[in-house]
């Protein structure tokens, strides 16, 4: 498969788990307050300002998580400890669900590197 295509899949899935998928999981769990819950888990894209601390900021065969201090093991600990607590539950199940976004794009970044060559 040519490799721009899959660049181009690869951030399509990337930013539609980003934006859509949270939207799926507001109206499926949080349902009688899924636009609220739609707009916090995106707004815990937050979390990537932490990119501005890297050099270079972006990095395309970087995986940003386990390198980013918000992207970090111990932060994602954090985070599924707010799973606990009906208050920060949206906001926990947003960070979460970025963090698996970010993997997954990890995964594909690693993909597109070995067979893109």
């Amino acid at each position: 498969m040519n490799i721009e295509i899959l660049r181009i899949l690869q951030n399509t899935l990337h930013y539609s788990l980003h934006f859509l998928a949270p939207g799926l999981f507001a109206f499926v769990f949080f349902r009688s307050n899924w636009k609220r819950a739609w707009i916090i888990m995106v707004a815990t894209m937050v979390i990537d300002v932490d990119h501005l601390l890297a050099t270079p900021i972006f990095d395309p065969s970087r995986c940003s998580v386990g390198f980013h201090p918000l992207h970090s093991y111990y932060a994602i600990v954090i985070y599924l400890f707010l799973l606990i607590f009906k208050q920060s539950r949206i906001v926990a199940v947003g960070l979460l669900f970025h963090i698996i976004t970010d993997y997954q794009d990890c995964y594909w970044s690693s993909f597109v590197t070995i067979h893109g060559r």
